[in-house]
This record gives C-alpha cells, sequence and structure tokens, in this order.
C-alpha cells in the first residue's frame, strides 16, 4: 500500500458527521483517515466514510487492541488499522486480513518486533516523548525504506522540525478535529495543515 504522508485522526467523531467531514477532509488534501475505536460508533462511522469517499481516499481505525476488531474492519471494507502499542498478534491478523498495519512504537525493540510481524509502518507514539532527536537515533538503526509517522506531539507548527529529524508523515488529531467542531471549522483545519505541509516540502526541497 502506497504510505501517505498525513493522516487524519478523528478521535470522538460522531456517525451523523462522519461522511462529510471526510469528503472535507479529502478536498483539503488528505487521503488516509482514522477513527479511533474509543469513539462512538466507530464502525458505523468507518462505513460512512467508505461509502462517502473510499474510492478517493484509504480509511482505517485507530486504537486496534485486539484480532476481533480487526476482523470486523475487514468486513467492513477498511484499508488500515493503527494501534498505540505494539501487539504481533494485531499485526499478524491485519496483514493476512488484506490490510496495511501501524502499531505504535517507542523504543528501537519495539519498532523490530512490529518490522517481524511485517508491519507496513511505524506509528512513533507519543512523538513528543521521544521527540526529535529520539527519531533521528532511532532512525539511524531502522532499515532506511520503513515509513515512521510522528504522532501526539506533532503539528503544524513543528512539521519541519519533525522532517529534518527523517519523519515520514503525521498522524494528526486535535489540530485538525475536536468534538464539536463543525464541518466548516474541520475543513478549514485541514487546508491550513495540508498548507503548512507542503510549506516545509518546500524549504527542504
Amino acid at each position: 500500500m502506497h504510505n501517505k504522508p498525513l493522516i487524519a485522526i478523528l478521535r470522538g467523531i460522531e456517525t451523523s458527521q462522519a461522511g462529510e467531514v471526510a469528503e472535507e477532509i479529502v478536498k483539503a488534501g488528505i487521503d488516509m483517515i482514522e477513527v479511533p475505536l474509543n469513539s462512538p460508533t466507530p464502525f458505523d462511522s468507518i462505513s460512512a466514510m467508505i461509502d462517502a469517499v473510499g474510492d478517493q481516499a484509504l480509511i482505517g481505525a485507530g486504537t486496534v487492541l485486539n484480532t476481533e476488531d480487526v476482523a470486523t474492519l475487514a468486513n467492513l471494507g477498511a484499508r488500515f488499522t493503527v494501534s498505540p502499542d505494539c501487539n504481533p498478534a494485531v499485526i499478524s491478523a491485519t496483514k493476512r486480513a488484506g490490510m496495511a498495519s501501524y502499531p505504535g512504537v517507542m523504543t528501537p525493540s519495539e519498532c523490530f518486533s512490529a518490522l517481524n510481524a511485517d508491519a507496513d509502518g511505524l506509528k512513533l507514539f507519543p512523538a513528543l516523548i521521544v521527540g526529535p532527536e529520539g527519531l533521528k537515533a532511532i532512525k539511524a538503526v531502522l532499515p532506511p525504506h520503513v515509513p515512521l509517522y510522528a504522532v501526539g506531539g506533532a503539528g503544524p507548527d513543528n512539521f519541519a522540525e519533525w522532517i529534518k529529524a527523517g519523519a515520514s508523515g503525521f498522524g494528526i488529531g486535535s489540530a485538525l478535529f475536536k468534538p464539536g467542531f463543525t464541518t466548516a471549522q474541520i475543513a478549514a483545519n485541514a487546508k491550513n495543515i495540508v498548507a503548512a505541509y507542503r510549506k516545509c516540502l518546500d524549504r527542504s526541497s
């Protein structure tokens, strides 16, 4: 699966808003959207997003902690799973179901455990604890092709610092969405995030 540089994390989204929010996020230029499973009716929200933009974006789930949820997601047509932890059983089940797996890691040992289980990419979480210098040190021992997303403490205000340290992409949560945000607010946030990311790329090229 082609790895995307930005993942929209919509923790707490209501199913009634899911489809229209997904459409606006895709219009803004983000085409990988995650609904954490500790959101209200997350499977319904994922289904609504797949119906709305499944032909334009990768729709998946976050906070995936067990293989039962992996099976449910596969039946819905989700494309990927993201976890806060490194659980080889969840990674393997995700891959067997034909989805991409992005487990949470913080140490080199967790990184290699995830890769040995065939993870597609790694979620450095919470990134603010490790920091860009920690990411740089971890990247030095990883295979260079491995995508590593900074999540939790990485966002539009510091994209450049993380990219310089070796981040392949970012999972963006509260800078994009919080429960209660209107669809118009989310659309504006998404546009600003994409603009900030592209500006950083232009500066680094």
